[in-house]
C-alpha cells in the first residue's frame, strides 16, 4: 500500500515520515539518514547557533550536490525571532523546507515561500493551526503533549482530528507526540494526518547526536516514567514563555525539584553550575534527557534508515488489515 500524500507531493520523498527538528540532536548526519532512507530530515536548527549552523549546513549542501538529498531546517521560531540573520543563513542553503515552532510565523513565512521553501509550521491548538495557514503555512504538525521537549496541554488523538477537521482542506497536517511505530502512525493516518513527525523514535537512533547513555535510557524507559514541568528549564536558565513546558524522563533532579519550582529559582546560584556540569559529563540522574511517552514503544537503538522501513512496513501491514496489529 503506498503512502502517497500532500505531504510526500509537496517535500518530494517516498515516506510520510519527517524527522523532528531536534536541537542539535537532529544534525547533518541524522537528518542525511533520515532522507536517505525515503523520509524527510529536518536538521534541529533549535535556539539558533551560528557556528553550529555553519557547520552543518555545508555538509546537508553537499548530500544534497553528490547524492540528491532533501532536507529542511527548523527553528523554534521565538528564539530565532531574536537573531534573524540565521533565517537568512538557513535559506542560503536552499532547503526544500523551513520548520517554524512556539511563535508567530509572520516575520518569516513569506520570505521562506519566495525561496522556494515549504513552511511547515508545528502547532498545538487548532487556533494556531488556523493562524499558521492564514500567515503562509504548507503543511501544519498536530503536536500532542505526549511529545518529549516542549508542548502544551492538548493530547494527540484528540488535537489531531479537529486539527484536520479545521484546516485540511487548505493545507496538510502531519501528526507528532507519541508516534514511535508503525501502529501509532497508521492511526494518525486514520485519524486524517497526511503524514508523522518522530522526535523521541529517532533520538534513539545510531546517528542521532546524543550521548549512547542518553539512548540507552529511552530503550529502558516507560511512558510513565516521563514528566511535564520546568525543572529542567529552570536548571539551564532558559525558562519558556506561556503556555509552553517540557517532558523528559523522570530522573533524581526532576523528583527533587518538581512541585519545588520556587525553591529551585532561590537555588540557581549552586544548581545551575551543577547540571550544567552534569550535561557536559552525560550525567543523567540530574541532566535531562528529553523524551516523550512513545518510549514505551522504543526496544533498541536502530540505524535511522531502519527505522523508517519497519516502520513503513508495519504501518502498512496495519491499515491493509493484515499482520502487524501488535510488536514483532
Amino acid at each position: 500500500m503506498p503512502f502517497s500524500t500532500r505531504v510526500t507531493r509537496l517535500l518530494g520523498v517516498q515516506h510520510p515520515i519527517v524527522l523532528a527538528a531536534m536541537d542539535k540532536m537532529a544534525d547533518a548526519r541524522l537528518t542525511e539518514a533520515v532522507s536517505a532512507a525515503g523520509g524527510f530530515g529536518i536538521l534541529g536548527g533549535g535556539y539558533g547557533d551560528a557556528a553550529w549552523l555553519a557547520q552543518e549546513l555545508p555538509k546537508l549542501a553537499a548530500a544534497r550536490s553528490e547524492r540528491g538529498i532533501r532536507f529542511g531546517v527548523g527553528f523554534i521560531t521565538w528564539s530565532m525571532a531574536k537573531q534573524p540573520h540565521l533565517f537568512d543563513m538557513a535559506l542560503e542553503a536552499r532547503p526544500e523546507a523551513i520548520w517554524l515552532s512556539f511563535g508567530d510565523p509572520a516575520p518569516f513565512a513569506e520570505k521562506a515561500r519566495a525561496a522556494g521553501c515549504q513552511v511547515i509550521c508545528q502547532v498545538q491548538s487548532v487556533e494556531m493551526a488556523q493562524d499558521a495557514v492564514a500567515k503562509g503555512a504548507s503543511m501544519v504538525i498536530a503536536q500532542g503533549m505526549e511529545a518529549g521537549g516542549h508542548g502544551a496541554a492538548r493530547g494527540l488523538f484528540a488535537l489531531l482530528p479537529a486539527v484536520v477537521d479545521a484546516v485540511a482542506d487548505k493545507v496538510p497536517v502531519l501528526a507528532a507526540g507519541g508516534v514511535a511505530d508503525g501502529r501509532s502512525m497508521a492511526a494518525a493516518m486514520m485519524l486524517g494526518a497526511e503524514g508523522v513527525v518522530l522526535g523521541t523514535r529517532f533520538y534513539a537512533s545510531v546517528e542521532a547526536a546524543g550521548h549512547p547513555a542518553a539512548k540507552q535510557r529511552i530503550v529502558e524507559a516507560s511512558g510513565d516514567h516521563t514528566v511535564r514541568g520546568i525543572v529542567f528549564d529552570i536548571s539551564r536558565s532558559n525558562v519558556w514563555p506561556e503556555p509552553f513546558n517540557g517532558r523528559c524522563l523522570v530522573n533524581e533532579h526532576s523528583k527533587r525539584w518538581t512541585g519545588r519550582e520556587v525553591q529551585l529559582m532561590q537555588a540557581l546560584g549552586t544548581e545551575g553550575p551543577r547540571y550544567a556540569a552534569a550535561q557536559a559529563a552525560g550525567d543523567f540522574d540530574t541532566a535531562a534527557v528529553i523524551a516523550g511517552e512513545g518510549v514505551s514503544l522504543i526496544h533498541s537503538v536502530q540505524p535511522a534508515g531502519e527505522i523508517v522501513r519497519d516502520m513503513m512496513a508495519r504501518a502498512e501491514a496495519v491499515m491493509a488489515g493484515g499482520q502487524g496489529s501488535r510488536p514483532a
